[in-house]
């Protein structure tokens, strides 16, 4: 008997490179269109709610960095998951030397609108040399 897989793995979309470089960026444009008002963000322990605060959340802890986000893997599932394994490259903007990589893992669950919206993403990240970049 062959398992049926129960994820695909698949290039990233443009939306998911974009949400990426506008994490990075602060410019935030069509990869946050993808969120709404009801879109909820679990992120470690936080709990954000909503496209703006989202975005005020990513400004706030990512602000003091330069940073930047690269997926390495990228899966799609059932049911509108998408599982996402990347790096993120940082450094206090204050000491550019002391560069930390960290992984992170997004799964983003999507509504079945076309275009496609993002009712939920977590995110996981670590482990971190906190010391490092706080």
């Amino acid at each position: 008997m062959t398992p049926t897989p129960t994820a695909t793995s698949a290039a990233p979309p443009t939306w998911v490179l974009q949400i990426m470089h506008e994490i990075d960026t602060f410019a935030f444009g069509e990869g946050f269109a993808r969120m709404t008002d009801e879109t909820e963000m679990y992120f470690g322990t936080a709990h954000v709610v909503g496209v703006e605060a989202i975005k005020a959340f990513f400004v706030k802890i990512d602000g003091p960095l330069d940073i930047t986000h690269e997926v390495v893997e990228y899966w799609t599932a059932a049911q509108g998951v998408h599982l996402l394994r990347g790096e993120a490259t940082m450094a206090k903007k204050t000491a550019p030397d002391a560069v930390v990589r960290a992984p992170f893992m997004h799964i983003y669950r999507l509504d079945g609108a076309e275009p496609a919206r993002i009712r939920t993403l977590h995110i996981t990240a670590g482990p971190l040399r906190t010391d490092s970049v706080i």
